[in-house]
């Protein structure tokens, strides 16, 4: 079992099923400060990956057993959000193309400069960093709404649609008042501090 510190800790994770290739890449990463974890294959990863720890995947694309864009896969069908980097051979960039086109970050060929990859992975950190305070915004959107209640979410939506309260007191047959005091709950429940607010707000959670 891994240190409990250095469980949400940003992380480069290596799988290739090279033992040199695995040892000077992590020797790379730890000579620029960055934490890394090696794997010698692609189940090996799978089995300890852990969708709450941030940092970025360096896959080789060739692998006896599951290869890297049958990882990708697995990957992409449990919706993960780790960035990819494959490294490819001079034969593979056809593949390396499809694995962009299925949501790979990047690909780098062998034989490769250090400072090429490290661009690329930093490039790949801050993208997963981006893809985390999203998905946090919208899980924080998400719960907000779960708050309304079934009357609080109608009069919302009507207001999103931009009718105004008058309008919306006489679709919903309730008072003006009553759909003024839904409102300002809505506001503050949803802690939106404008109307234009709000909106963004819940077209953000509908595109999550």
């Amino acid at each position: 079992m891994r240190p409990r510190e250095t469980e949400h800790r940003t992380t480069v994770f290596i799988v290739d099923d090279d033992a040199p290739v695995r040892d000077s890449l992590s020797m790379l990463m730890k000579s620029v400060g960055l934490e890394a974890e090696t794997f010698a294959s692609a189940m090996e990863f799978l089995e300890s990956y852990d969708a709450d720890r941030p940092g970025c995947l360096v896959l080789d694309i060739r692998m006896p057993g599951m290869s890297g864009l049958e990882l990708q896969e697995q990957l992409n069908s449990m919706h993960a959000i780790i960035p990819i980097i494959f490294i490819t051979g001079h034969g593979d960039v056809p593949m390396a193309v499809s694995a962009i086109q299925h949501g790979a970050a990047d690909f780098i060929q062998k034989p490769f400069r250090d400072q090429d990859l490290l661009d690329r992975i930093n490039k790949a950190l801050e993208q997963d960093q981006h893809n985390r305070e999203t998905l946090l915004e919208i899980r924080g959107i998400e719960q907000r709404l779960a708050s309304l209640t079934p009357r609080e979410h109608e009069v919302m939506e009507l207001i999103v649609e931009g009718r105004p309260n008058k309008v919306i007191a006489g679709d919903l047959d309730v008072s003006q008042r009553t759909v003024e005091i839904h409102r300002a709950r809505v506001m503050e429940k949803m802690k939106a501090s404008s109307l234009a607010h709000l909106v963004r707000m819940v077209m953000r959670a509908n595109q999550g």
